[in-house]
């Protein structure tokens, strides 16, 4: 299929990758369990995959913050700006410096959250592919209080979600947006307001509801570049329905991430993330803004 012009990613080596704590279900029986080796032939394999449909820029890889890996919690991109992460778990936090600096790096104005208001990037906050809109997850990590504040700063609407099983700990380990107003979703995820919320603005046929089993494979942790979409294990059924809408699926195994809560799209940033029309066209993103903002 065509590359899509505007599609790039940021990943990080993982080269210091490792299940060293708890902070997850996924983690539990999983400590000094990942087999390192294995972990980067899965992550070169899943790079190879994108780098072939997409652009892949890399941030280096750092010591003592094992899961820097999963950039996808780096922050929320949206044209030349970025709402930095800051984490819940004091397991994660020193990752913060380091996105921050390589953020600064690219010429992108960095909006950091309040002391007080966990949020967790892109793995919380995700960009509809059709509508000028931001889904945000609530209720394990990113605090409900940093939806207005995002809505503010990046002038979009915000359309809150409650996650309420912890299996499902982040909006992208059980919801995926996908090109041309298609969503894949797991939605016992989710309580009932906010499956109510989604119906609401998902047409049934462009809903791709996913089943238990695939869920707990991460499916729903996926990458969408284009109408390629990248993830680590698909039921025969789930992968028809998303070849029916045009999708072409690549199984990337990531067993080893698996083990610390992650899959493909936990691995990866969106970052031409532009500013969607009515009409589900799209700006092209911008770049080279100098202002910073604390």
């Amino acid at each position: 299929m065509k590359q899509q012009r505007h599609d790039a990613f940021l990943m990080c080596p993982p080269q210091h990758f490792g299940v060293s704590y708890v902070i997850n279900p996924w983690m539990e029986g999983n400590v000094a369990h990942a087999d390192l080796s294995l972990a980067e032939r899965q992550w070169q394999a899943l790079r190879d995959g994108l780098a072939g449909v997409a652009q892949v820029r890399e941030m280096p890889a750092a010591a003592g913050v094992p899961d820097m890996v999963f950039t996808a919690n780096a922050g929320l991109v949206l044209e030349d700006q970025v709402v930095l992460s800051h984490f819940r778990h004091a397991e994660r936090q020193a990752e913060e410096p380091h996105f921050r600096a390589w953020f600064e790096s690219q010429g992108l104005r960095v909006l950091a959250m309040p002391e007080h208001v966990p949020f967790e990037g892109a793995g919380d906050a995700l960009l509809d592919r059709q509508a000028d809109l931001l889904w945000m997850g609530y209720g394990h990590r990113t605090d409900v209080r940093a939806a207005p504040l995002v809505a503010g700063w990046l002038k979009i609407e915000v359309q809150s979600l409650q996650l309420v099983d912890p299996r499902f700990y982040h909006l992208d380990t059980c919801f995926c947006p996908l090109q041309g107003g298609y969503l894949m979703a797991y939605l016992p995820a989710f309580d009932a307001a906010s499956r109510k919320a989604i119906a609401a603005r998902v047409p049934p046929q462009r809903l791709i509801a996913v089943g238990e089993e695939d869920a707990l494979r991460f499916a729903c942790n996926a990458v969408n570049a284009g109408r390629h979409v990248f993830l680590n294990r698909a039921s025969p059924a789930l992968r028809g329905q998303l070849e029916e809408k045009g999708f072409e699926v690549h199984e990337t195994p990531l067993s080893e991430f698996m083990k610390a809560g992650g899959a493909a799209k936990c691995l990866t940033l969106k970052l031409d993330e532009p500013r969607r029309h009515a009409d589900g066209a799209a700006n092209a993103p911008t770049r080279g803004d100098d202002r910073r903002s604390a």
